[in-house]
């Protein structure tokens, strides 16, 4: 999969570029909206642009790419911070089941909730190639015949992801990568190096914002 990059100066513009893009997705697309997005520090910064700027929003359901099996109240639960930006768009989120003492039946509910498409995907990117869930040496990865799945305890957690076909329903994905921690697997990322997991994403579309500190030494002249 083919890859556009763009480059900014830091985490602040890169958010601002962030929620800028996606406010103009959203208005250029259909009677509804469905995105999928995932949780982390990087994203922070542009969901709390996000609820500022002006679109139909009441269009958008929001879908998680992942989640912890975690409490409801735990503050490593990505839902948070989707529910805070629910809250001021007036947008519905699809919250993962990750409290079902069931959680594979959970996984099959939750799948059967997605979409036929997701108009946009947004990802983020860890220093180990990790995107979504999908973590390096997890059976999750080789999983094919399901849509949602749930993962080997990764960093303290089990986690419930969207597998590669879920992910590969995107029309576009939108990464989102700051850091100079993210270097090497940004590099590997751009050489779709299937060795990561992030190098094994395919989808109709795919876009990367990231800053100038997880940028400068992938970049070679990419835009």
């Amino acid at each position: 999969m083919r890859h556009e990059l763009h480059v900014y100066d830091d985490a602040t513009i890169l958010a601002e570029a962030a929620a800028d893009y996606l406010t103009e997705h959203a208005r250029r697309s259909g009677e509804n909206l469905a995105w999928a997005l995932s949780g982390g520090t990087t994203p922070r910064a542009t969901w709390s642009r996000l609820a500022t700027r002006h679109a139909d929003w009441r269009r958008l359901t929001l879908y998680q790419v992942d989640e912890r099996v975690a409490p409801a109240d735990d503050p490593a639960r990505n839902l948070t911070d989707l529910a805070e930006l629910a809250r001021a768009t007036s947008a519905r989120v699809v919250a993962m089941p990750v409290e079902d003492p069931d959680l594979t039946d959970a996984a099959t509910r939750y799948a059967d909730a997605l979409p036929a498409t997701f108009d946009l995907v947004h990802l983020g990117l860890g220093a180990d190639g990790h995107c979504a869930s999908l973590v390096p040496d997890d059976p999750v990865l080789a999983v094919t015949d399901r849509l949602v799945a749930v993962t080997t305890p990764y960093r303290g957690h089990r986690r419930m992801t969207l597998t590669y076909p879920a992910l590969a329903r995107a029309h576009q994905v939108m990464w989102l990568v700051a850091g100079a921690d993210k270097r090497d697997a940004l590099a590997r990322l751009l050489d779709a190096d299937p060795t990561t997991p992030a190098g094994r994403v395919e989808a109709h579309a795919s876009l990367i914002l990231a800053d100038r500190a997880a940028a400068e030494p992938a970049n070679g002249g990419r835009s």
